[in-house]
C-alpha cells in the first residue's frame, strides 16, 4: 500500500497545542503516512514554546512573523508561501485547524492547488461575523473549502448540517485539546522530576501557596475586548480582589501592549494580584489544574477546565462553544463589570452553587479524538 503524503499546517500556540497528538498519532503509523509538519510561525515565540514541550520537528518553518504586521500582511504571505510548499511536497490531504489565519489562508492554497482539505475543530459557529474577528469568518470560508470536516461535538455538526455541508464529509470525533491535556497531565503524573519543576517554577513566579489557598486564574487576549472591554475587566478585578483579599487572583498577561497597559494600569499595585508572564503549556495546564475559578475569553480553556472541574466564566458576549454552556460548566459573563463581579462573587460564597458548576462532565470528548481522525485517514 502506498503511503498517504498528510500534511499538517499550524501558526499559532492553540494550533500547535491542539493538533500534537494528532501529529504524534500520524507519526506513530509510518507505514500507513508520510506525516510532513509545516509551520507558518505566525506567533513565533509562543508556537516554538510548544512545538519543545510536545517534541514537534517542523519539517517546513515558512517563519512569516514580521513586527507590525496586520491581517493584510499575514494573509498574503501564508497564502504565497504555501503555494512554494505544495508545489514542492504536493501532499495527499492538508490538515489545518481551527479558525486562524494560517487555517484561512492554507486552506485557500490548498483550495488554489487541488489538495483536499482535512478541517480539525470544524463547524464552531457565532454566526457573527464580527465576533470574534476575525476568526468567525476564517472558519466559515474554510467549511467552503474543507473535504472532511472533523467536528468536535455534536453541536459542531449541526452547524454544518445546516449549511448544507454533506452528512458523510463530517465525523464527530471529539476535541483533540483533551488528548493534548491528558498527554501533558499523565507526563506531569509520571515525571517527578518534572512535577517538582514546575512547583519549583511555580513557586518563584507566585510567591504564594497556590496548593493551598484558593485563587481565580485569569487569561484574556481577544481583539474584541481591546479598549472598553478591557478597562471593564481590570476594573473588575480590582473591585473583586479588594473585597476578597484572602482570595489570589493570578493573571499571566498577554504580551499584546492592548492587554498590558490596561492591567499593568489598574492591577499592578494590589497585593493579592499577581501579574505574570505569559506561561508555557506544562506550568499553565498545572496552575489550571490547581485553580478554583477560571475567567478566560479563550476557547481552548473553556475545552480544558470542565474536564478538571473548574468553573469557567467567560469574558465574551457569545460563544462558539455553547455546549459547556448547556452542560452548567460555563458561563457567559462578557465584560460587563457587575456580571462578572456578581458571578465570581457567587462562586466563592455559594458552595452550591459552585458544585453544581464544578461537576467534572466535559461535553468535548474522551481523548480519543485523534485516534477517530487518524482511522478516517486511512480510509480514503
Amino acid at each position: 500500500m502506498e503511503k498517504k503524503k498528510i500534511m499538517l499546517v499550524l501558526g499559532t500556540r492553540p494550533e500547535a497545542i491542539k493538533m500534537a497528538p494528532l501529529y504524534h498519532a500520524l507519526k506513530a503509523q509510518p507505514e500507513v503516512f508520510n506525516t510532513v509538519l509545516c509551520v507558518t510561525a505566525q506567533h513565533r515565540q509562543m508556537l516554538d514554546q510548544v512545538l519543545k514541550v510536545f517534541d514537534m520537528t517542523p519539517d517546513i518553518d515558512l517563519n512569516l512573523m514580521t513586527p507590525g504586521q496586520d491581517l493584510f500582511d499575514l494573509t498574503a504571505a501564508v497564502l504565497k508561501g504555501m503555494r512554494n510548499v505544495l508545489k514542492a511536497y504536493q501532499p495527499d490531504v492538508l490538515l489545518v485547524h481551527g479558525d486562524t489565519t494560517s487555517t484561512l489562508a492554507a486552506s485557500m492554497a490548498g483550495f488554489y492547488f487541488g489538495v483536499p482539505v482535512g478541517h480539525v475543530e470544524a463547524g464552531l459557529r457565532t454566526h457573527d461575523l464580527q465576533a470574534p474577528f476575525p476568526e468567525e469568518f476564517n472558519r466559515q470560508v474554510v467549511s467552503k473549502l474543507t473535504n472532511w470536516h472533523f467536528t468536535p461535538t455534536e453541536f459542531s455538526q449541526k452547524n454544518l448540517l445546516a449549511e448544507r455541508v454533506p452528512e458523510s464529509t463530517i465525523t464527530v470525533t471529539g476535541n483533540t485539546v483533551i488528548d493534548a491535556l491528558f498527554w501533558v497531565l499523565g507526563r506531569i503524573n509520571k515525571n517527578v522530576t518534572l512535577r517538582q519543576q514546575l512547583e519549583l517554577f511555580l513557586n518563584e513566579q507566585l510567591g504564594f501557596d497556590w496548593q493551598g489557598v484558593r485563587f481565580v486564574l485569569i487569561t484574556g487576549h481577544r481583539r474584541e475586548n481591546f479598549g472598553d472591554g478591557f478597562l471593564r475587566i481590570c476594573h473588575a478585578l480590582k473591585e473583586l480582589a479588594l473585597r476578597y483579599p484572602a482570595v489570589r487572583f493570578v493573571y499571566p498577561v498577554h504580551l499584546n501592549p492592548n492587554v498590558q497597559q490596561p492591567v499593568n494600569t489598574i492591577l499592578s499595585d494590589i497585593p493579592n494580584v499577581h501579574l505574570i508572564a505569559p506561561l508555557d503549556y506544562e506550568p499553565f495546564v498545572y496552575l489550571l489544574k490547581h485553580c478554583h475559578i477560571v475567567l478566560t475569553d479563550s476557547g481552548g480553556i473553556q475545552e480544558e477546565a470542565p474536564s478538571l472541574g473548574k468553573p469557567v466564566l467567560v469574558l465574551r458576549d457569545v460563544t462558539e462553544r455553547p455546549e459547556a454552556v448547556a452542560a452548567g460548566t460555563v458561563r457567559l459573563v462578557g465584560t460587563d463589570r457587575g456580571r462578572i463581579v456578581a458571578n465570581v462573587v457567587e462562586l466563592l460564597d455559594n458552595n452550591s452553587c459552585y458544585a453544581a458548576m464544578a461537576k467534572a462532565l466535559n461535553p468535548y470528548g474522551d481523548g480519543k479524538a485523534c485516534a477517530r481522525i487518524v482511522s478516517i485517514l486511512r480510509d480514503i
